[in-house]
C-alpha cells in the first residue's frame, strides 16, 4: 500500500513539473525571459506558488531544467552510441535521432527563448550550448572516433566531423523553423535530408571497402 502511495506522488510530482516547464516555456515566449515571474507561472500551470518553488527555488533553475529535459527527452535512445563497424548504419541511426530531436517544435521555441534574451541574459546562452548542445553533439564525436579507431572510417578531425553532419540536418529539419512559422517538412522529406547527409559523410570519410 506505502509504494503505491508513493509511486502515486511520484506521478504526481512529475505532472505538476511538466506543466510547470510547459506553462514557462509558453510565458518565456510570450513575454520575456525577464517579463515572466515564479508567481505568474505558477498560476499558468495550475499549482501553488510553494510547489512551484519546492521544485524551482529560482527562475534559473527552472530554465535550466526546461534546457536539460528539452535535450534529455528520450535520452538512452538519443544519446546511446551506436557500436562501431558499420559507419552508414551508425551516421543514420544517429542522424534520425538527431533529427526528431531538433525538429521538436519545442527544441525551436528554446532556441528563440535563448536568442532572444541572450543580450541581457547570456547565461541562458551558456545553458543551451553546456547543459544541451555540448553533450549531444560530444556523444557524436565519440561515435565517429571510435570508427576511426576501429579502421572502418578516416575521421582525423572528428570535432570538425560531428558538426559537419549535425550541421547538415539541422540546417534543413531546425534552422527554418526559427524564421518560417509555417516550417514543417514531411517525414519523408527529413528522412531524404538525413540520408543525403550521411551519403556525403560517407564519401567523405568511410574506408575503401569498408562499404562492401
Amino acid at each position: 500500500m506505502a509504494a503505491e502511495l508513493s509511486a502515486h506522488h511520484r506521478r504526481l510530482a512529475q505532472q505538476k513539473r511538466e506543466a510547470i516547464t510547459s506553462a514557462a516555456t509558453e510565458l518565456f515566449l510570450e513575454r520575456g525571459y525577464d517579463g515572466t515571474s515564479l508567481a505568474r507561472i505558477a498560476d499558468a500551470a495550475g499549482v501553488s506558488k510553494s510547489t512551484l518553488f519546492k521544485q524551482f527555488p529560482t527562475k534559473a533553475a527552472l530554465f535550466e531544467a526546461i534546457v536539460a529535459e528539452s535535450w534529455q527527452r528520450d535520452a538512452d535512445d538519443a544519446v546511446a552510441q551506436p557500436p562501431a563497424g558499420d559507419l552508414r548504419s551508425g551516421l543514420t541511426m544517429i542522424g534520425h535521432r538527431y533529427a526528431g530531436l531538433v525538429g521538436r517544435p519545442g527544441m525551436a521555441a528554446l532556441f528563440r527563448i535563448v536568442i532572444a534574451e541572450l543580450p541581457r541574459f547570456p547565461e541562458l546562452g551558456r545553458m543551451q550550448f553546456q547543459l544541451g548542445k555540448l553533450p549531444y553533439f560530444a556523444s557524436v564525436q565519440r561515435y565517429l572516433e571510435s570508427e576511426h579507431e576501429v579502421g572502418n572510417a578516416d575521421v582525423p578531425d572528428a570535432e570538425s566531423a560531428a558538426n559537419q553532419f549535425l550541421g547538415m540536418i539541422a540546417n534543413y529539419v531546425l534552422w527554418p523553423r526559427m524564421l518560417l512559422s509555417d516550417w514543417n517538412p514531411a517525414a519523408s522529406d527529413v528522412d531524404y535530408a538525413v540520408e543525403e547527409a550521411v551519403r556525403t559523410m560517407l564519401a567523405r570519410y568511410s574506408r575503401p571497402g569498408s562499404e562492401a
